[in-house]
Order: C-alpha cells, then structure tokens, then sequence
C-alpha cells in the first residue's frame, strides 16, 4: 500500500546542518553547461557561504554584488533592515559563472540576480521543491533546504571560532542574544560534549 505523503504545513523542524561532503555532492550533481545548473548552483553557494535567507539572495541584483571587495549589500533583511556581508573568493567565482551566463542570455542590471531564463525573479517556491529533488539526485538522505546552509554556514562560523558579534553581523540578527539562542539550537555540541564526559 502507499503511503500517503504528509502535510508539513506549519510544522516546526529541528535546525539542520549540512556536512561538507553531503554540499559538495550536492553542488556536483548540478549541470555545469545547463543554464538552470549553472544558476541553481551558484544559488546554493550563495546561500552556503554567505548564509542569506532565501528571500534575501532572491531579492539581490547585480549592483549589490561587489566582486573586488567581496561583499554583498543585503538591501531589505529582516525588518527592513540593511547589511553588508562578506564572501569568500572561490564562491565568488561559482557565481561569476552563473553572472557572464546571464550577460550571454541578454539579462542586464534590471533583471534580478537570480532569474528565470525570461529574466523574471526566481520563485523561492520554486528553489524549496528543486532542492530536495536535487539532494535526492546527489544521494542525500536528510531534509536539505534553503535554511539548511544557512544553519550550516552558523555551525560553520562557530566551529571556526569567529567571534560572535561578526557571526550575528552576517547572518543579519538584532541582537547577540538572538545569534546565541540560534547557535544553541544549531549546534549543541557543547552541551552533548559536557554530558557525554559525565561520570557515575
């Protein structure tokens, strides 16, 4: 008998946290020559690497994308609010691919960052059903969507000892109580740690 699949709407899910492997299998099972390839996975290293909310990377044009500094300029984060962030170089060139694909397309400054191939804003609805069928496609078992490399870049940042104020900058939090509260949640491994040692 089949199962009927079901109704996630309005549930609330446990944080996720990616491993290395399981993104870089992911970023490999992408076309490299398809135009949708190529911009669905400079999408995803967007949202890795620099831990944008799905609407926050939708919303970007090229203007906020600053390739010498290696910033991007979030215009509209949550509550309305503005940051500049950072990212690394080898996600900036994943990304030019996917801008000099776009430039051949006909796609200019008018047209949102990542678009559709007539130039029109990507649906975020769009990017959650594409991503777990392409997690599937790469061999990945667990729950992989736009929050996850958020989720993932946090534990990330934290493993990597960065300090705290420069993780809740980039990831756009209003308070350093907020970023503490969203670690704990990521990545509780000091509390499993501290009660794995205990002795009786």
């Amino acid at each position: 008998m089949q199962k009927k699949a079901q109704n996630t709407r309005g549930r609330t899910f446990p944080p996720e946290v990616l491993t290395r492997d399981e993104i870089i299998a992911l970023l490999d099972s992408f076309s490299r020559k398809s135009t949708t390839g190529i911009r669905n996975r400079a999408l995803v290293i967007l949202l890795w690497r620099a831990g944008l909310r799905i609407s926050e990377a939708l919303d970007l044009f090229l203007k906020d994308v600053d390739l010498e500094r290696h910033s991007i300029r979030v215009l509209h984060g949550k509550g309305d609010k503005y940051r500049a962030i950072g990212i690394d170089a080898k996600a900036l060139e994943i990304l030019q691919t996917w801008v000099e694909r776009r430039k051949a397309l006909g796609f200019d400054w008018r047209s949102p960052l990542f678009c559709t191939t007539r130039g029109t804003r990507l649906a975020s609805s769009y990017v959650r059903a594409m991503l777990p069928r392409q997690a599937r496609r790469a061999g990945i078992s667990r729950r992989v969507h736009p929050h996850a490399f958020r989720h993932t870049l946090a534990a990330e940042l934290l493993a990597e000892r960065i300090p705290m104020n420069l993780i809740r900058d980039q990831l756009g939090h209003g308070s350093l109580m907020t970023t503490d509260h969203y670690l704990k949640r990521v990545l509780p491994d000091e509390l499993i740690d501290h009660m794995k040692e205990r002795t009786w």
